[in-house]
């Protein structure tokens, strides 16, 4: 029995040390009982979100960390070009050197017909790896590779699949440094093509191009959404006329974001999920079309409630005001963390420790005429303060870690740059001590987070009064 164990302990802390994971033995004894043995080995030695791909008949998986998005290339918008022999894809002014993993592999040669590329980042490096086809996203175990196969770069272990198939994972690093040989070729061109008209990055929003309701296209900032999801029509509830669906173990409402946007009674349907401090909600779409990076520039401004304004993102876009869905969805949502709005010809500093709702307002605020600054402590709107940039407008959240909304507020005063200011303080429970406090501290005015049409006018006031200085 003790040979038995040793043997067993040895080979288990041998597969162990090369995932750099513990084993944890236990051991109870009774006296003329006997001793329990309890062998605590980790039941998943890593646990990775992947996309499953095909490539000359075989399946890999490609860690979903690495992966930006999916384009499928061929004949219609996105097609593979050359430059001095080596294939790249023009997406979005930019130009991806592009590597076949079937060729790298030696599964076959290059097909022509069409391909997907799955765009893959490591590092500062974007790059696009091209497959025959792509099956799903799934939740792997990852397994150490054999010795025997630990010199090979392109792949960073095993895994079993639900259906007991055993594939390769792929290691996106791997196939960057095979890849580095062809960037200097493609960087050279883009310098001296058309792209180097190029726009600036932080000029860019990344935004999700859907379908609802009609074929006008809308849009919504990339970075408020947590998930795409396709529901199973059969999980859909409906309960006092609400849609509900049992989502990661909570009830998670659905909304249309268009009212000619039916619910499909069968099938699947696509939903948006926007996820914040535990809550979900989904929007209800026909279908999603694309990922783009566009100038975000509310051209027609809208009064319809839960939009925006209109942009030219592939051709003509709706921007879809998510701000609008979020009470819809849970009548508190708003008033649990923060809500600013802003506008554009005055400069803003938004002041919020919840990345979500920063996300969520800059579009409005911009929507509405003003530049933004946006920071998520007060630490970082008082470096902010010192900067180059002139601030004409703060708004603040009363109720932060580390320095809070009446801290800052004083701070802001101390400094002779900011000391004349206007400040508007934002908070989920507006009372007369409160407001008594911020006019002390120097608020020139006081909002209740959850109301955006007096954030508004509080905002387009503080802008006449500085104007009438001006």
């Amino acid at each position: 029995m003790d040979d038995l164990l040793r043997e067993f302990l040895t080979e288990t802390n041998e597969s162990l040390d090369r995932v750099d994971a513990e084993l944890v033995l236990d051991l109870q004894s009774a006296a003329g009982v006997g001793t329990a043995f309890t062998i605590k080995i980790p039941l998943t030695l890593a646990i990775v979100s992947s996309l499953l791909v095909e490539a000359g008949g075989e399946r890999f998986a490609m860690p979903q960390l690495s992966v930006l998005e999916l384009v499928q290339a061929g004949n219609g918008e996105h097609r593979i070009e050359r430059i001095k022999d080596t294939p790249v894809l023009r997406l979005r002014k930019k130009l991806l050197p592009l590597i076949y993993l079937k060729e790298m592999l030696r599964l076959g040669d290059r097909a022509s017909g069409d391909c997907f590329v799955v765009v893959t980042q490591v590092g500062s490096q974007v790059f696009g790896i091209v497959v025959d086809g792509v099956s799903h996203t799934e939740e792997i175990v990852i397994k150490p590779m054999s010795s025997k196969l630990r010199h090979i770069a392109v792949f960073s272990g095993t895994t079993i699949l639900g259906d007991g198939s055993v594939i390769m994972i792929i290691d996106p690093n791997g196939i960057a440094q095979a890849l580095g040989r062809f960037a200097p070729s493609v960087q050279a061109d883009k310098s001296d093509g058309a792209d180097s008209e190029e726009m600036a990055s932080d000029d860019l929003t990344p935004l999700l191009v859907f379908r609802a309701g009609s074929q006008q296209p809308k849009a919504v900032p990339l970075s408020l959404i947590s998930r795409l999801e396709e529901i199973d029509c059969g999980r859909i509830e409906v309960s006092d006329g609400r849609h509900l669906v049992q989502y990661r173990d909570q009830l998670m409402p659905l909304l249309r974001v268009d009212t000619r946007a039916g619910i499909k009674q069968e099938g699947t349907q696509p939903i948006l999920v926007f996820s914040d401090h535990g809550r979900s909600m989904g929007l209800v779409v026909d279908e999603i079309a694309d990922i783009v990076e566009e100038r975000l520039d509310i051209e027609v401004a809208s009064d319809r409630p839960g939009v925006l304004g209109y942009a030219v993102v592939k051709g003509s876009a709706t921007i879809i005001d998510v701000g609008h869905y979020l009470p819809l969805a849970f009548d508190d949502w708003l008033n649990r963390r923060d809500m600013k709005t802003a506008p554009r010809p005055r400069t803003v500093l938004l002041v919020d420790d919840s990345p979500f709702f920063r996300d969520m307002l800059s579009p409005l605020i911009k929507a509405a005429g003003y530049q933004v600054v946006s920071v998520g402590s007060a630490e970082q709107a008082l470096a902010a303060a010192k900067s180059e940039t002139r601030i004409d407008l703060v708004i603040t959240d009363i109720e932060m870690p580390d320095m809070d909304g009446f801290e800052l507020a004083s701070a802001l005063r101390a400094n002779p740059r900011t000391a004349a200011t206007p400040i508007i303080a934002l908070s989920a429970m507006v009372s007369a001590d409160a407001i008594e406090r911020g006019r002390a501290v120097g608020f020139h005015d006081f909002v209740a987070k959850f109301d955006r049409t007096g954030l508004v006018a509080a905002l387009k006031e503080q802008s006449t009064d500085l104007h009438r200085v001006a």
